[in-house]
């Protein structure tokens, strides 16, 4: 396990490596350490800006982070032509480091904090879309209810999840919290958890998958009511035949 002196250690001694490569143009601390919210569990995110060869600069940064700072491990995330290249180091930090083409080096947050050089005006992404959260609660809907049909009991449990877990999602854009992979899930009212906690799946055998895809289709459509109503009133119907169908 790291501790947070390491992990200061190991950020504060990338961005001199990046100060240190010419073709590194400029350097952003993003995440939670950007706006002062760090834990001891936080990782290392920060992005560069690269001028050159990406691919060059990519294989050298990486070779360096399994040289000397004790990768075990890597996988990339990519947005436009920026590659987010993910680090999983053998103490179990993990650090993620953006390389982005000069001309995307920038703020697509307000995590976002340069440390050196010029950072260039992004874009900003568009929020995202409850009407399409729907549409992917209620495609979980379906897959739930035949999986349970068809005795796929993993395949049910994670179809449940789904249709929970896009309720949630919801709910985070409501209360203006960040809906994506969770993280404003632990941030909403009680009010609201409450309702959904009975949609956790408690074991595998049918009632149970049924009883906890019940709840979650229930917790979906008091969510989607709050969208648009005319929505909630079209699918309430099939979604509570789905959901109902073998009680």
């Amino acid at each position: 396990m790291f501790t947070v002196e390491e992990r200061d250690r190991l950020r504060d001694s990338l961005i001199e490596a990046a100060r240190a490569d010419a073709r590194i143009i400029g350097a952003a601390l993003t995440g939670s350490a950007s706006v002062g919210a760090e834990d001891q569990w936080s990782d290392v995110d920060l992005a560069f800006g690269v001028s050159g060869d990406q691919r060059e600069v990519l294989a050298d940064w990486s070779e360096l982070m399994y040289r000397e700072h004790g990768a075990v491990h890597h996988t990339d995330v990519r947005f436009r032509s920026t590659i987010y290249r993910v680090f999983l180091l053998d103490n179990t930090l993990q650090v993620d480091i953006a390389f982005a083409p000069a001309e995307e080096f920038g703020a697509l947050a307000p995590t976002f904090r340069l440390v050196f050089g010029e950072a260039r005006e992004q874009p900003q992404s568009a929020p995202a879309d409850p009407v399409s959260l729907v549409g992917m609660g209620w495609l979980y809907a379906l897959h739930a209810r035949s999986s349970i049909q068809r005795g796929r009991v993993w395949q049910a449990e994670y179809m449940i999840s789904g249709v929970r877990d896009h309720a949630l999602a919801l709910a985070c854009l409501r209360h203006g919290l960040p809906a994506s992979q969770g993280r404003g899930m632990d941030r909403l009212p009680g009010t609201v958890t409450e309702v959904v906690t009975g949609a956790l799946v408690r074991s595998l055998e049918i009632s149970e998958l049924w009883r906890a895809f019940g709840v979650a289709t229930d917790a979906l459509l008091i969510e989607v009511e709050l969208v648009d109503a005319a929505l909630a009133e079209r699918i309430a119907g099939p979604l509570e035949r789905l959901s109902r169908s073998a009680r």
